[in-house]
């Protein structure tokens, strides 16, 4: 067997299993803060008190766009509770098309553009979009979703949190 066969097939046994990865309750969020695309300061630490997610996406993700109105639907459904959801666009996203992106559909939720990879690096070297965490009022990751949530579940969890 060659090597880079053995490699792709490594790395496609990790991507795989990075689909059912469940984070434990006991994982704290990591402390990192940035701009958003308003300008505003954006610390997870000033995030604790209120459960919150943050999604990993790209606009060139057809699966990110494609799950965007479930994670508006969220927000608005959840926002009167405290809740509150972050989209960290990748660090190979331009922040016009991420602007852009946003305004155009209307989405209620704080963007952040990842410049330098820090939130990427912070969230375990999320390097698949999209990737999403939801974190308790606590400051604890509950749950890890590569690739696109169970929306209904994690509408459920969030209830849960609130």
């Amino acid at each position: 067997m060659s090597k880079r066969f053995l490699v792709t097939i490594v790395v496609t046994i990790l991507l795989v299993a990075g689909v059912f990865f469940l984070v434990n309750q006991d994982t704290p969020a990591p402390a990192v803060k940035g701009p958003s695309l308003t300008g505003q300061l954006v610390d997870t630490q000033a995030l604790k008190g209120k459960p919150y997610l943050v999604n990993f996406w790209a606009t060139s993700c057809v699966t990110c766009v494609k799950e965007m109105p479930d994670l508006k639907a969220l927000q608005q459904q959840f926002a009167s509770q405290g809740f509150s959801v972050l989209a960290v666009a990748m660090a190979y996203d331009k922040p016009e098309f991420i602007e852009r992106f946003a305004q155009e559909r209307e989405l209620p939720f704080v963007f952040l553009h990842d410049q330098d990879g820090r939130w990427a690096r912070a969230f375990g070297d999320v390097a698949v979009t999209p990737t999403t965490f939801l974190v308790d009022a606590d400051g604890q990751m509950i749950k890890r979703y590569v690739g696109q949530p169970d929306f209904k579940q994690l509408s459920g969890l969030i209830q849960k949190l609130l």
